[in-house]
């Protein structure tokens, strides 16, 4: 009887002497490296030439590697010496849209909304917590027992999540959703029939004349990417001031002000919440503030913003329907510890808010644009919406995957007079009742 740990297959062997032989030509590469001389070279430059010094460490080594096997031991040689190790592999891969580790052993990818396994791996937990320290560490962020869950942003502009153990009991558990350096653009989301383009027109109109809007959703259903395109639509000669936990959005405009929360240090004391970053960007002469999203007290600071002076603002918050998100506002707003009568609360809400926006990702994966709502304002104790534009869901095709129409309901926004004095002019039949696309 075999003890436990060793190889059934031919194949288990082959993957672990791959294993070592790479740590072992990984170790003498660090033994060789002249530090000193590393500071004074160019990244593509330094890259080169430990190439050519793990190229010759190969050839010490008396192994039988076809030349195929011999440049993909560079690579992950390299990789691991200034790379995010095992992870560059699916950081490379542009269809790759969440990376999910669950240990070291266990590395899941999303490629056009279907989860599947990897054949990736880590050595084992002490490998992947270098690489989650190697992440953290380029932020300001630290991830230890005292400290055991971060949240933070990867040099491409992922969002990054990890929490280890004894939390996580099976190994570090790590979820980076990925934005990329090159963001989805408004004719990407077109492409993908995220929404139409009256839909388009009408949120172009309302950021081009100042409307307050709120992109609700749920998690992974593209509430980010969706603030980021619609960002494309603020004038670039606007103050902008963006406010995140941690900084996700990319901005194009030339005059924007990014602000990132900052998290208690090791002894409790110094941190910094997204409360006091909204406070503080009131005497900063916004013209736009941006919060990458509202979960907390800093909601009831962001609508008093709104309502003084500062519109044309953008959140993003947690909720499955827009009738959702004035309840979750309000609970937020509570949390900020003012004992507000509900009356006053919405009051302050239908006030501030002109629109929301809400997002949804449908079984199978696609991301739309299920509903545009106006706040038309309140009627007794309640606020009054109505919806402009939706999605219908109609059923579920052979591959599992959610289709429906976009539907015009037929009615006007009350803010036309607004988006007109702007300059902006919207055809009467864009919100004539219809079926305006099928997908």
């Amino acid at each position: 009887m075999k003890p436990a740990g060793t190889p059934t297959r031919p194949g288990d062997t082959k993957t672990t002497d791959y294993e070592s032989l790479k740590q072992r030509i990984h170790g003498k590469l660090v033994d060789k490296l002249d530090l000193s001389r590393i500071g004074e070279l160019e990244g593509d430059v330094l890259r080169r030439e430990i190439r050519l010094v793990v190229e010759h460490l190969c050839d010490t080594e008396e192994t039988l590697l076809n030349r195929n096997e011999r440049e993909r031991l560079v690579d992950e040689v390299l990789d691991e010496t200034f790379g995010l190790g095992p992870l560059e592999a699916l950081l490379k891969d542009p269809s790759i849209s969440d990376i999910l580790i669950n240990g070291p052993k266990n590395i899941y990818a999303e490629r056009r909304g279907k989860v599947e396994k990897t054949k990736v791996t880590f050595r084992d937990n002490k490998h992947l917590m270098q690489i989650i320290d190697r992440i953290i560490s380029k932020v300001g962020r630290r991830v230890d027992e005292t400290c055991p869950m971060v949240d933070a942003r990867m040099m491409d502009g992922s969002r990054f999540n990890a929490i280890i153990p004894p939390l996580a009991l099976d190994g570090a558990a790590v979820s980076i959703r990925r934005f990329g350096s090159n963001p989805l653009k408004l004719e990407d989301l077109l492409n993908y029939k995220a929404f139409t383009p009256e839909m388009v027109m009408l949120l172009e109109g309302a950021i081009k004349a100042r409307l307050n809007i709120i992109i609700s959703g749920g998690t992974g259903s593209g509430k980010t990417t969706l603030l980021n395109t619609l960002s494309s639509f603020i004038p670039n000669t606007d103050r902008i001031i963006t406010i995140e936990d941690a900084a996700e959005l990319q901005l194009q405009q030339e005059h924007v002000v990014r602000l990132e929360t900052r998290p208690a240090n090791i002894e409790g004391k110094g941190m910094i919440n997204a409360t006091d970053l909204v406070r503080n960007a009131l005497r900063m002469r916004p013209e736009r503030i941006i919060i990458g999203e509202c979960r907390g007290p800093e909601t009831l600071d962001m609508l008093q913003a709104m309502n003084t002076g500062h519109e044309g603002s953008m959140t993003t918050l947690h909720a499955n329907t827009p009738r959702d998100a004035i309840a979750r506002m309000e609970t937020m707003i509570m949390m900020a510890g003012f004992e507000l009568p509900l009356k006053a609360m919405r009051a302050q809400i239908a006030s501030a808010v002109d629109l929301i926006v809400q997002v949804n990702r449908l079984q199978g994966g696609p991301r739309k644009i299920t509903s545009i709502t106006e706040i038309v304002g309140m009627e007794q104790d309640t606020v009054v919406m109505q919806d402009i534009y939706r999605f219908d869901k109609l059923g579920m095709d052979e591959a599992g995957r959610a289709y429906g129409q976009f539907m015009a309901t037929g009615i006007r926004p009350t803010f036309m007079s607004r988006l007109e004095s702007s300059g902006v002019r919207l055809p009467a039949s864009a919100f004539r009742e219809r079926v305006m696309m099928e997908d």
